[in-house]
């Protein structure tokens, strides 16, 4: 079945959604390739077929190794290949993505704010926040991947 295109369908709607995502891409502190491995694992866990080609893609342009790209799903056995503020940031995306199984527990915020600050720490929660709403909206209507065989 053919879903709305949400877009058109909702150009102001989109635009707010936008404001939100320019904000945690462009005008935060947080490094580029961190929002995109959030970005990532975020859709990841959320199963967004779009937004994991898309984000993917921004990772290997950042210059992200294949063998660390192909390994974030399963970040746990591999930590030797993060750092330890990517560690705390997948760890949180993890955390708040699945809030309603985690609420945002006291020991997984106190481990997040011991690798950022308060401003940074709000901002990683923004983005986390930015990417389910998209990953919602992608998967709801239906979004394809860029990808091709």
């Amino acid at each position: 079945m053919n879903r709305a295109n949400w877009f058109a369908v909702s150009p102001e709607g989109a635009k707010a959604v936008g404001v939100l995502h320019h904000y945690v891409v462009n005008d935060t502190n947080l490094p580029s390739a961190l929002v995109h491995l959030v970005f990532l694992r975020v859709s990841q866990i959320n199963g967004c077929a779009h937004c994991i080609d898309i984000h993917t893609r921004d990772l290997l342009k950042e210059g992200m190794s294949v063998d660390k790209l192909v390994l974030i799903p399963v970040w746990h056995e591999a930590e030797h290949l993060f750092t330890d503020q990517e560690r705390a940031a997948l760890a949180w995306a993890e955390e708040v993505t699945r809030v309603s199984e985690t609420h945002a527990s006291d020991e997984a915020y106190a481990a997040a704010l011991a690798a950022f600050d308060e401003k940074d720490l709000v901002d990683l929660t923004l983005t986390i926040a930015a990417m389910n709403a998209l990953n919602r909206l992608g998967i709801s209507f239906r979004l394809k991947p860029r990808a091709r065989s």
